[in-house]
């Protein structure tokens, strides 16, 4: 009896130990995690190469900040809100994780916010698009990166509006993001003059999208808009082609398409889709030569999730070298103080809600006639302030600035 005691108070001195051997490591560096879906619907969209893209910023800022080793790990959540609560929950309370980003999908994003929230852990969202994140579901600690719902919206459902494109119908992903993409571009479409005429929600990750096609095509809108992304918009893409939809009349809208889709639709199917994206490998030398380092690295060029990774892993190392600290609360506000500058954006600015705000184009996918070369896939059509893309922060909703 008295060895079984000795034996457990030595065990639990040892896991003593360990813990605090676990905590010392942890505080000894800064920790970074990439959570997002790697083998799903999303996977292309984000997945493997924008954990690539936030490895390329550590290794540009250095490898280490304020003294300290920067690390990063990473995870499949597979579109599971609870099953990415579960891994960030661990991240934060056993590894020493001190940001989250990427968090592709919409539900997992708001659920993985609120509870870095709890934990007073900073969260960058890039790849989830609801505009929730910095509305009503705002926090102290979380920030929105490349785009939001709104965005695209107020960029591809205003354009197409204006261009005579004055009534509407959605095919909808049937979860947060689908229902925010939804409604805030049929708020678009409404104030300039248009109408929705009514929407169809089909289950993420279809593989049978001919029973909502058919419904959007009886309804004789102008413009169908795809309120989906990743594998469930070239789905639907490619099987609007068979019921011979565009060529009927009816135009097809990706509210959230960027060049990995484009990519896996090939010019011959994507051609003439309207799209808006916040970045493009061929704008200027900044976004050319970050891309071509990505692509010796991934051998395929970066859409705007995998760009906008880079530039929230980047942001976040600025800031704790400005802050002098890991502290949240402290590099949270020099996330909002400092300007972003980087191959992803240029001239800016973080909000007092989270939201990051630069220019966002609008794009026509080219014909294959017009690619003069590997992945040239778009015409710029319009730049998209971001002034006009995104609320001040007083508008959006977020409790934290009223």
């Amino acid at each position: 009896m008295k060895f079984g005691l000795l034996s457990t108070a030595a065990l639990c001195g040892l896991l003593f130990a360990t813990s605090a051997s676990a905590q010392q490591g942890a505080n000894q560096a800064v920790k970074i995690g990439i959570l997002n879906d790697q083998s799903g619907v999303y996977a292309d969209y984000g997945g493997k190469y924008s954990v690539e893209a936030a490895k390329m910023a550590i290794e540009d800022f250095g490898g280490e900040v304020l003294g300290k080793k920067i690390e990063m790990v990473t995870a499949d959540h597979q579109n599971k809100p609870d099953l990415a609560v579960s891994i960030a929950r661990r991240w934060y309370d056993v590894e020493g994780v001190d940001m989250i980003t990427e968090l592709t999908t919409s539900s997992v994003a708001l659920a993985v916010q609120e509870l870095s929230n709890q934990e007073k852990k900073i969260d960058i969202v890039v790849g989830a698009a609801s505009s929730r994140v910095t509305g009503d579901a705002c926090t102290p600690y979380g920030f929105h990166w490349s785009f939001d719902t709104r965005a695209l919206g107020v960029g591809t459902g205003g354009a197409l509006t204006e261009a005579g494109g004055d009534s509407w119908f959605f095919l909808t992903a049937d979860y947060a993001f689908g229902y925010s993409l939804e409604k805030d571009t049929g708020d678009i479409v409404k104030a300039k003059g248009g109408k929705v005429l009514g929407a169809v929600r089909h289950p993420l990750n279809s593989s049978d999208f001919s029973s909502f096609l058919l419904q959007a095509q009886a309804s004789k809108a102008k413009v169908i808009g795809l309120a989906n992304a990743g594998l469930d918009t070239t789905n639907a893409v490619k099987q609007a082609a068979e019921f011979g939809i565009v060529a009927g009349g009816q135009k097809l809208a990706g509210l959230l398409l960027t060049l990995a889709e484009v990519n896996g639709l090939g010019l011959q199917a994507a051609q003439g889709l309207v799209l808006t994206e916040s970045f493009y490998w061929d704008r200027d030398d900044k976004s050319r030569e970050f891309a071509d380092r990505f692509f010796k690295r991934t051998q395929r060029m970066p859409n705007m999730i995998q760009a906008g990774t880079y530039s929230s892993t980047l942001s976040y190392l600025k800031a704790v070298k400005a802050a002098g600290t890991k502290d949240s609360e402290t590099v949270a506000k020099k996330l909002k103080e400092l300007p972003v500058d980087d191959a992803f954006a240029q001239g800016g600015k973080v909000l007092a809600n989270g939201r990051m705000v630069k220019d966002l184009y609008l794009f026509e996918v080219k014909k294959p006639s017009e690619s003069k070369k590997p992945w040239d896939y778009y015409k710029q059509l319009a730049v998209v302030p971001g002034d006009k893309a995104y609320p001040t922060a007083a508008e959006s909703g977020c409790p934290l600035t009223k």
